[in-house]
């Protein structure tokens, strides 16, 4: 389990997040949902080590998340920043092969083994057709997979991605979606993701995680979340429910 105990993150003299106990599966598929500002990004960096709580602690498996050494941690957790870092020169195959550092480190003896692990998570992000191109000059969605697949070459089992649909166009919000929803399902890697869209979420995740100005606002089943008065005090606008034009189920519409 991922577990936060007394958890304060401050700033300028106020409390920007405040949780005295939250649980995570390492195992499922969950969604951060909260308006902006609310603390999301504080708490994936949090989670992902990117930043160091005022008070109180972090555990991992059992184990303070500041114990595990930095290429251990990365052995744990893969993380996605809401903004990558620039790649500019480098092409799909040499972003990927960025993935196994932690296991080989900068002069580590490269094995067949790391091929084989690069080429499956090629082939599971659908980019294998990209391996020489530029990874700056894909597509925004081509370019999200191919920093998924770099995640996974990773070989983390637990995976971390900071608003990963932000700059996406619809298809592609969903595409990313699916893909890492099928991740989860078919290839056992646990997610943990933000989101801004209530129906995106509803749609993909297992669990719903969500705050309001950095305390914990919500944590169940995205069925659960769907309820006109929760999303309207969660996000401070009237919000509907209707039925969905071909599943069954609710979207949420503002009103």
């Amino acid at each position: 389990m991922l577990e936060l105990e007394d958890i304060r993150v401050r700033r300028d003299g106020r409390d920007i997040l405040s949780l005295p106990q939250l649980s995570l599966d390492p195992h499922r598929f969950t969604v951060i949902l909260g308006h902006n500002g609310s603390g999301k990004s504080t708490l994936i960096n949090l989670l992902a080590r990117q930043i160091q709580p005022d008070s109180g602690v972090i555990r991992l498996q059992n184990r303070p998340l500041d114990d595990y050494s930095q290429r251990d941690l990365a052995r744990n957790i893969a993380f996605l920043p809401q903004n990558p870092p620039e790649v500019a020169g480098l092409n799909v195959r040499e972003l990927i092969r960025l993935g196994r550092f932690p296991w080989r480190g900068t002069f580590g003896r490269w094995r067949q083994e790391d091929t084989t692990i690069i080429e499956t998570a090629m082939a599971q992000t659908g980019v294998s057709r990209y391996t020489e191109h530029l990874t700056d000059q894909l597509s925004g969605g081509e370019r999200q997979r191919a920093w998924i697949a770099m995640l996974l070459a990773q070989q983390a089992p637990l995976l971390m991605l900071d608003e990963p649909t932000s700059a996406l166009d619809l298809s592609h919000q969903y595409e990313v979606m699916g893909l890492l929803r099928r991740l989860n399902q078919e290839h056992g890697r646990g997610v943990i993701v933000i989101l801004h869209d209530v129906n995106l979420a509803a749609r993909f995740a297992d669990r719903i995680v969500a705050l309001k100005q950095g305390r914990l606002a919500f944590d169940g089943a995205p069925e659960t979340l769907l309820s006109a008065s929760l999303l309207g005090e969660l996000y401070g606008i009237d919000i509907d429910l209707v039925d969905h034009p071909r599943q069954d189920g609710k979207i949420a519409v503002v009103a």
